[in-house]
């Protein structure tokens, strides 16, 4: 359930992102859940519903959920989120095999960002 503390010093939006993600992270929000529509959550937590258009919008970017004209779902991103993870573990263990220090690995990102 979300609820939105309108006496703490974080902004409604960033409570309702937060809350979300932690859901979506957690597992219990599952992939391709159909979340609230933006007016429907807006009036269940009392904010306008422009504060949870705002929430939507930085869970979208970060991979969390997608919205399309039908509404907000939860994506599949945390795959991607995994998979990440994963590639960096064997860059790691490659590194390491090799002796390499960390200023050494990061030196090759660093390399490899900016081909």
């Amino acid at each position: 359930m979300i609820v939105v503390d309108q006496t703490s010093p974080t902004a409604p939006f960033d409570q309702i992102r937060g809350q979300i993600a932690d859901l979506i992270r957690s597992g219990e929000l599952a992939a391709t859940t159909r979340l609230p529509s933006i007016r429907q959550l807006a009036g269940d937590l009392g904010v306008a519903p422009g504060t949870v258009a705002r929430a939507y919008g930085q869970l979208e970017t970060a991979g969390l959920i997608v919205v399309t004209r039908s509404g907000a779902r939860v994506g599949t991103g945390l795959q991607l989120d995994v998979d990440f993870r994963n590639a960096a573990r064997l860059f790691v263990d490659a590194a390491r095999s090799r002796s390499l220090t960390i200023e050494d690995a990061l030196g090759t990102i660093r390399a490899s960002w900016n081909p």
